[in-house]
């Protein structure tokens, strides 16, 4: 996240002075200063200061539809219940889900002093120089999500936030039919990765608190060597599933044993530790098995082509969207290929 020029307009500082005196912030009786940041792309973000203190307030923006605004009230539900656990996250100053203060729900969370690897796409000193050092970037990687995989999700109150019931079973089906709204072209290895992902579910897993898109993207990272993961950040897609999904999409970049740097576009992942060794850590961390990891990777690569196949078939029809969209036209045939070799099925057309 960078500084904006815009400096809080809009919001009424008055109104959130008094929602923080209530909440015990900080700068009682202060108003608080606000300055617009940018990054956020689903919710609006303002850094706010009170008190010698720096936070990061986070809404949706003023005419948001109501699913944005119900996937800011979940944010803060699942926010509330990271609350004291060990998942690096930024901790939560309060929330507000009301919309009755601002006008839309937001939380307040607290700044983290750190850097985001998808920000400037290139490692920052000593990593973009000292291999050994940057190899510990991937172990925090995992480190975080395994953090989160072993949390009590039920204890923690989060009942209802997902449907872990028979998650499996309907990944390929829920993920071909939102293909259908908008394919245009032939894929190849989709179907044969499909079908090898039904005959490969898992025989046995446990649910847990899943991100949903767990990447380099989307974490921050402190400034400085030793590598240490400062926040998982970006919890729109979050929900209660399967967590090795997660360690699956975050190994997007090791369709082998060892790293591939072709298959990361906005970051340098050469140097980085073999698989097993990710897969070693994450066990050791979780307590779950990556027994079955072959099955999690063919799904995150097969899932992430159906995704981004929406983005390009819109840039293809001429809608308004980010001109580097137009890599993705290929980056969804390599992501399908590589589904299909490692289920070890012939695509047929390929």
């Amino acid at each position: 996240m960078t500084a904006g020029t815009t400096a809080g307009a809009g919001l009424d500082t008055d109104a959130l002075a008094r929602w923080m005196d209530a909440e015990g912030l900080p700068g009682a009786g202060e108003r608080p200063v606000l300055e617009r940041l940018s990054g956020g792309s689903q919710n609006e973000l303002y850094r706010v200061q009170r008190g010698g203190v720096a936070s990061v307030l986070r809404m949706p923006p003023a005419h948001a539809v109501d699913s944005r605004v119900d996937g800011l009230r979940r944010e803060l539900r699942l926010v509330r219940a990271l609350k004291g656990t060990d998942v690096p996250h930024a901790e939560l100053h309060g929330g507000e889900d009301t919309g009755e203060v601002l006008g839309m729900p937001f939380y307040l969370m607290a700044a983290v002093d750190g850097w985001c690897p998808a920000d400037g796409r290139t490692w920052p000193a000593p990593f973009d120089t000292d291999v050994e050092a940057r190899r510990g970037l991937a172990f925090q990687l995992v480190d975080g999500i395994a953090r989160l995989a072993r949390v009590d999700w039920k204890a923690r109150g989060l009942d209802g936030f997902g449907r872990p019931e028979n998650f499996h079973e309907r990944q390929v089906d829920r993920w071909l039919a939102f293909l259908g709204d908008y394919r245009f072209r032939e894929l190849p290895g989709l179907d044969e990765a499909a079908a090898w992902l039904r005959e490969h579910r898992p025989a046995t897993w446990s649910p847990g608190i899943m991100h949903g898109d767990y990447q380099f993207a989307n974490v921050m990272y402190a400034p400085g060597a030793p590598a240490r993961l400062a926040a998982i950040i970006d919890w729109e897609m979050t929900t209660i599933g399967d967590p090795l999904l997660d360690l699956g999409w975050a190994l997007l970049g090791w369709p082998g044993e060892e790293p591939d740097p072709a298959s990361i576009s906005y970051i340098d992942i050469s140097g980085m530790p073999r698989r097993s060794e990710l897969l070693a850590h994450y066990e050791q961390v979780s307590g779950r098995s990556t027994e079955d990891i072959e099955y999690y990777l063919v799904l995150a690569n097969w899932k992430l082509a159906v995704v981004l196949e929406k983005s390009y078939a819109a840039f293809v029809r001429g809608e308004p969207v980010d001109p580097k969209v137009e890599a993705f036209g290929q980056i969804v045939l390599d992501l399908l290929g590589t589904a299909a070799r490692l289920a070890g099925a012939p695509v047929k057309g390929g």
